[in-house]
């Protein structure tokens, strides 16, 4: 007893003693088994199952120059797209000064163009461009 009066923590000493005393009398079926099988886990994804639709490419092909070519600047309704849009316009300017740029503006929020009232304004700028650039304004 004197030993363990001077302990600061006489429990652990009584703990040792007590799993010591247990892996003598069975060790088969000591406190901190060494045979135990390790767990198995499964890593699943977050995002469920992919669409089964395999991914398509673009179907048109890059073009070789901007030069004299139309070019769309889409900007959606977030307030920094469009100066995104107009940082990118002069830049394009400086690099193709014959190119011809005009812009479309989404001003609905979430929503695809397509499914606004916008979407017939919508189709005819496309087609009347030969290259768009999206501009996101996060």
């Amino acid at each position: 007893m004197r030993i363990m009066s001077k302990l600061r923590f006489p429990w652990i000493l009584g703990m040792s003693v007590a799993m010591l005393m247990a892996a003598s009398q069975n060790p088969s079926k000591a406190l901190f088994a060494q045979n135990k099988p390790e767990a198995l886990y499964e890593v699943l994804s977050p995002w469920a199952e992919a669409d089964p639709i395999p991914l398509k490419g673009l179907s048109s092909q890059r073009m070789e120059s901007l030069a004299g070519k139309k070019i769309g600047l889409f900007v959606n309704y977030k307030r920094a797209a469009r100066p995104i849009a107009e940082a990118v316009e002069r830049r394009l300017k400086s690099m193709y000064p014959d190119a011809q740029i005009s812009y479309f503006v989404s001003p609905e929020w979430n929503v695809s163009v397509v499914e606004t009232k916008n979407k017939d304004k919508f189709q005819a700028w496309a087609k009347g461009v030969n290259a768009v650039i999206l501009s996101v304004g996060d």
